[in-house]
Order: structure tokens, then sequence, then C-alpha cells
């Protein structure tokens, strides 16, 4: 990882967000170790939620889901890195341009692809931090494409105006890469006071290249899709609600126009967490996530039909699971890292679960792929 660290730099003038340097790791903030966020959840006295203990298991069990087991793999999703050129105040990965320390090496890519080879899977979900900083992100896409999979790149928006990656909008639509880009919401103090100064009209000017390119006139093979996070200690509204509104206003308001919305409550982990506590929100939120416990949304929670690699090649239920070092719990000794994956072995895994994973479950559900109810 030392070779890629003396390689991997973002331009301080395509840097976006409050400051450059802004993620827990770099500040050695509290909340920075895992453990530290999975504590703080643990021991939070949540007197206004209707579980008295906030049991997650418990929740589940007269639901017939505990413990929490998987179902068929469907989708292959990689987090090619933390690197990232903004640093949003939500972040659950804690991303940002000072991350070079986590950055996905070709090997572990391959080793991924070696992994792929051996599923069923359909899907293939490309995340970061911005995914398309690493070296060898276009190789992989194009490794997944020749597969037959369809490719997914969780997209920030604003590093498609990054200059070596001005011609990713033409290069997706020439693949049929499904483009899932982050817009908190369609107007612009909303999503300036989510993701930084200036970042709405620069995710303006990216959603106006991917029109250009083909993306969010309807073609399936050219899908556009915007996700967007609460500015706020509270649940997404509803999800079709909001795609009407978000769609009704962008094109109002600036031509822009997207195929759907996928609504993501903010998980109370990383940054998000921290924000909790310094703001005073975290127990009336995590009362609130509780509260709204919905069984409904159980059946399609992401970490039943989706395997999660870090940049590592770690094995994960989930990227929020990831995000808190939880690594799959495998059967006998087996090792959860992608160069010794084993699907029989990963199909009969026990899912982890914590307090965080409330968040899934509040409301309509939420996964990586929008609401779940």
């Amino acid at each position: 990882m030392a070779e890629n660290a003396a390689v991997l730099k973002v331009d301080a003038a395509d840097v976006e967000g409050p400051k450059a340097t802004q993620s827990l790791r770099s500040r050695r903030a509290p909340l920075a170790p895992a453990e530290a966020q999975l504590d703080v959840l643990a021991k939070l006295e949540l007197a206004g939620a209707s579980c008295e203990r906030a049991d997650f298991d418990a929740d589940l069990a007269p639901h017939g889901f505990a413990p929490l087991a998987p179902a068929e793999l469907e989708i292959f999703q990689i987090n090619v890195g933390k690197l990232c050129n903004m640093t949003c105040r939500h972040c659950h990965v804690d991303s940002g341009p000072d991350r070079t320390d986590a950055v996905m090496t070709r090997e572990t890519v391959d080793q991924c692809l070696a992994a792929l080879d051996k599923t069923n899977a359909h899907t293939v979900d490309l995340t970061g931090g911005a995914p398309e900083l690493n070296p060898s992100f276009r190789y992989l896409v194009d490794a997944c494409i020749e597969r037959g999979k369809h490719v997914i790149d969780r997209c920030n928006l604003t590093v498609l105006l990054v200059r070596k990656n001005e011609d990713l909008p033409e290069w997706f639509a020439e693949r049929g890469v499904e483009v899932v880009c982050s817009l908190p919401h369609y107007r612009k103090r909303n999503t300036d006071a989510q993701r930084g100064l200036g970042t709405y009209d620069k995710s303006i000017i990216a959603l106006e290249r991917l029109n250009a390119a083909g993306y969010g006139k309807g073609d399936p093979k050219r899908v556009l899709t915007l996700m967007s996070n609460p500015a706020g200690a509270f649940l997404s509204p509803n999800q079709a609600h909001m795609e009407r509104e978000w769609k009704e206003g962008l094109a109002r308001n600036h031509g822009v126009t997207f195929d759907r919305l996928f609504a993501l409550n903010n998980m109370p982990i990383s940054r998000f967490l921290e924000w909790l506590l310094d703001s005073g929100n975290l127990e009336a939120y995590m009362e609130r996530l509780v509260n709204a416990f919905n069984p409904s949304a159980i059946a399609g929670l992401m970490c039943r039909n989706t395997i999660s690699v870090s940049w590592d090649g770690r094995l994960f239920d989930c990227d929020f699971n990831q995000m808190l070092e939880l690594e799959c719990e495998l059967p006998g000794d087996a090792r959860p890292h992608i160069s010794e994956f084993d699907p029989a072995l990963y199909a009969e895994r026990r899912v982890r679960t914590a307090r965080h994973c409330y968040g899934c479950t509040a409301g309509a559900g939420s996964s990586c792929g929008g609401a779940t109810v």
C-alpha cells in the first residue's frame, strides 16, 4: 500500500467540501476507531424507545429472522477505497482527500474478479470514497462488463469535474454503466449545508454532462439514479413522493432529468455519529430509528443478498458493517478475505448485527438500493 500512497494524490483544485482534511482519522478524533463508535451506540440509554433494550436481534426474533441469515447472493459490492475529493459531513465511510492509506490495489481487484466468477451475482456495485479515483477503476469496470455484469458506479457528481474524469459520462454511456449519484436535495441550500459550499452548482454541471451523454432519458442502458440523505437528524421522507418532487424541481430550475431516486436514512456511524453527538441529537435520533422499526423491511435488507468487499479485500455483510470493522463470521476457521472466498461458506454464515442496524429497518427501510418496503 505504501506504493499506492506515494502516487495517489488529489489536486487541491479538485477538492470539494469545507476542508481538505476533515476525516476522523486525520484529526485523530475519539470516534475514529470503529470500536469507539460501537461502544457509544451500545451504551446509549434510550428511555423514549419503544423497545427498552433496543436489541436488534430481539426485535427480529418475533418475525422469524433471528439469527439473520443470508438469502441468494445477487450483488457484489466492492469498496475500492476511501480516497475522495470531498469531505461530506454525513459520510459514513470517513473518506476524504487524505485517505490515501485505504486504496484497493490491482492485486486485490483481480482477487475480486476471481471471486466474482465463482458466483451468480448479476450486479457489481462499485463504491468508495470516490471509486473513480482508484487507478484500477476503469480496468475493473471493463472486466465486469466483459463478464456480462450490470455495473453500478456510486458517484458524488463533483468527481466528474476532476480533469482526468471529464470523459467519464461518455465512457460510462458506451458501457451501459448505471450511475448512482449523491444529491441530498434538489435545492442548493440543503445540498451545500451537507456537502460544502459550491457543491450544488458543480453537481448540476455534472448532471448536465450526464444528460448530454444520454443519461436520465429513460434509456435502460443509461440509467441515472439520484440518492438522497436527509440533511439532519430525521428519517428520509417517502421515496416516491421525493422522486416526483426532485424531478419537478430539477427540471424546472435547471432542465436536468434523471430516471429514479433512492432515499437512504443516515446511518449513526462515523462522521454522522460525530455530528449527532456534537449537536445533541444522538439519543433522539436513535429513539426515532428504534421506534420506526418496520418488520416488513427485514426481508429486503441489503446484508442478505449482497457481499461487501473492503479496499483491503476483507469480507463484510454490508457496507455499514464494513465501516464498523464487523467482518463476516464464517463457519469454522474460514478467513473472511476475498482471496479465499468460498460461496458455500458465505451462504452458511450468520449476518452480524448491532444497534446501527435500526437505520436500515426504520420506516420504509433503507439500503444501497433505496427503500426496501
